[in-house]
């Protein structure tokens, strides 16, 4: 059973999971979005998109748009109005079908004091709290401030002493206030060594009620989850047992339906484990579930947004092997996970090992400031938790990543970390375990993958070629020195050298010999002194990623020919400031004259007349008429001319 059309209140990843099982299930599928995201993928993946001309936010213009494409459901994904009970209420007066629990439940655990007032009802452990600022001393410090409306780390504060009390409970008000429109805070114990884990719940609208296990989600930054994983390696069969009980007591108490999740503080060295909160929607992290119980809980969510049961009961769960799920963030972890921003030149996830990948970006995204910058989520499922964390590892290492800052060396770095590996996950992970933010590529490394970087950008020259397009590259009838390439990554500097030989092969400056077996635009695969690789490469502009056998590194082309003190390359043509080529007046292969105008750049409202200082051959044209340059850029190069 299934809806004929189902709009999805929601962007990003999260939309084209939620499209992906919906079709899977026969339904026509309805995307909603602004204008931020008119080049987003879900939009395209959709069956019809409908434009919001305000934010994702916006419950009327949603609602209009589910009546104007006779959308039946409406799934709200996580996030935005996922947990926003008045939407939900609004949604069933209009006829339409919630994807998600009844809306007085999401009231209920909207409120984190609320919920924890009808969890002790339910004799679930809950920690010490008070809303009340003088009950602080009784409560003991450390301590926590939390909001009470809201998550994701959104006012929240550690506090360590007395003396720190009132300045983060104004801070935490000022920013639930901002993130929740709600300024209610209150205490909470704090427990040092402890993990986040939660528990999985189904509840269908016959009181048919199932859990489906735990899930960890300890290794956080900032209050925010990154890793996570399923099952947690802390929790043995007893303790599963216990929790789930407890996390079921709760949603017969709530009469809850859809999926939904109990979340618990553990507690690690006792093994007691307190109620947190409830989340009434879909987690981020729902993939590590599905894995090991093989079930699809979108499919589920929906199944029951229709009237259907559950069909299975408790008993009736199975748990196989181990699945830890990794948040690709567009971020620098070297500078406190600062969000990054930019383009996405290369975005391409390895072909193996086999893992998911659910992702809303593809190669040339624009990653802005307006939502999340999460880039994907990458979840591995293998029989052990070891072989798992190995195999999601070695997938994030082999991907092709460009153009933004990512976390991925920190969660590469993170997996294969002793204490990672060894289960010693928790929350203070990050400030205890301090893995590494990037590779770092030894120097035989840098020039092996500089050479690599060479031997494309030679492959690229001879197809742009014009003249002599068959010609091995550098090729000469009289004897002159190497070809020279000279490559930045970040501080340190490679300059490659290399001459083509009678049989093909190339020989570097350091007399390495290497055989190109295939180049293409995305990549080559060389043998250089019998190590063969197969390397993706990616170019922007000066930029230079490839992606060798143990990750990514970026290069920046330096131009062939330097800058003269007039302004003139030697053979090159810089622009000197910002400006608009008018007049191009030359192609590869055409001979020029010393003093003949190549091309007309027009700047601060001035035409600029740029002219040949040799005899030569123009080799590179990197600009076209009409397009807008930016000051430094090299416009386009010319060889000069030598006696044979």
């Amino acid at each position: 059973m299934s809806f004929d059309a189902l709009l999805i209140a929601n962007r990003g990843e999260i939309a084209r999971r939620i499209i992906r099982t919906a079709r899977e299930m026969g339904t026509r599928c309805v995307a909603v979005y602004v204008e931020a995201d008119a080049d987003a993928p879900f939009v395209s993946d959709a069956d019809e998109a409908v434009r919001l001309e305000t934010s994702y936010l916006d419950a009327a213009a949603i609602l209009a748009a589910a009546r104007a494409t006779g959308a039946a459901a409406v799934h709200p994904g996580y996030g935005f109005l996922s947990e926003n009970a008045a939407f939900a209420k609004q949604v069933g007066d209009a006829g339409l079908a919630w994807v998600g629990p009844a809306p007085e439940a999401i009231e209920q655990m909207g409120d984190k004091i609320s919920a924890k007032a009808l969890a002790a009802k339910a004799q679930v452990p809950t920690l010490h709290s008070s809303p009340d600022p003088s009950a602080a001393d009784r409560i003991g410090y450390p301590l926590l401030v939390k909001a009470a409306a809201g998550g994701g780390g959104k006012g929240m504060r550690v506090v360590e002493s007395a003396g720190a009390l009132e300045e983060s409970i104004a801070a935490a008000k000022r920013e639930a206030l901002g993130g929740f429109g709600d300024d209610r805070v209150f205490l909470e114990r704090y427990v040092a060594r402890a993990r986040h884990v939660e528990i999985q719940i189904l509840g269908d609208a016959h009181g048919n009620l199932v859990h489906l296990g735990e899930r960890e989600c300890s290794i956080q930054r900032r209050h925010q989850k990154i890793i996570e994983e399923s099952p947690s390696p802390r929790v043995d069969a007893d303790l599963r047992e216990a929790m789930g009980e407890a996390a079921l007591r709760l949603a017969r108490e709530l009469d809850y339906r859809s999926a939904g999740t109990v979340e618990f503080l553990l507690d690690d060295d006792s093994g007691e484990f307190f109620f947190l909160e409830v989340n009434t929607r879909l987690q981020v992290e729902h993939p590590v579930t599905e894995l090991v119980t093989g079930i699809d809980l979108v499919r589920e969510q929906l199944r029951i947004a229709t009237g259907a049961t559950l069909g299975y009961a408790q008993r009736d769960i199975r748990f196989d092997g181990s699945a830890i799920e990794a948040r690709l963030y567009a971020e620098d972890p070297a500078n406190d996970f600062l969000p990054a921003t930019g383009t996405l030149v290369a975005f391409a996830p390895a072909d193996t090992p086999e893992v998911r990948w659910d992702s809303g970006v593809t190669r040339g995204s624009a990653i802005g400031t307006d939502f999340d910058p999460l880039l994907a989520k990458v979840i591995a499922h293998a029989p052990t938790r070891r072989e798992a964390a190995g195999k999601l590892a070695l997938a994030l290492a082999r991907a092709h990543l460009g153009g933004v800052v990512t976390n991925r060396e920190f969660l590469v770095n993170t997996l294969r970390s002793e204490e990672f590996l060894a289960g010693d996950t928790t929350t203070d992970f990050i400030d205890r375990a301090k893995p590494e933010c990037s590779f770092e590529f030894s120097e035989e490394e840098r020039v092996r993958l500089a050479q690599i970087a060479a031997l494309w950008v030679q492959g690229a020259n001879r197809r742009e070629a014009r003249v002599l397009g068959m010609a091995p590259s550098g090729w000469r009838n009289g004897r002159l020195p190497d070809q020279k390439l000279v490559l930045d990554a970040g501080e340190n500097s490679v300059t490659v050298r290399y001459r083509t030989l009678r049989d093909g092969s190339v020989r570097f400056g350091d007399g390495a010999i290497a055989r190109i077996h295939a180049w293409s635009e995305d990549g080559i695969d060389v043998e250089i002194d019998g190590r063969r690789a197969q390397a993706l490469v990616t170019r922007s502009g000066a930029e230079l990623i490839v992606r060798g056998p143990n990750g990514d590194l970026s290069f920046t082309e330096r131009p062939r020919f330097e800058l003269r003190a007039g302004g003139d390359a030697a053979g090159g043509f810089v622009a000197q400031m910002s400006g608009k080529v008018i007049d191009l007046r030359v192609k590869v292969g055409d001979r020029v004259r010393a003093g003949d105008t190549v091309l007309v750049l027009e700047a601060m409202k001035m035409e600029h007349p740029m002219r040949a200082s040799e005899d030569g051959v123009v080799r590179e044209v990197r600009v076209s008429e009409g397009e807008q340059i930016e000051g430094g850029a090299l416009l386009l190069a010319i060889e000069p001319a030598k006696e044979a």
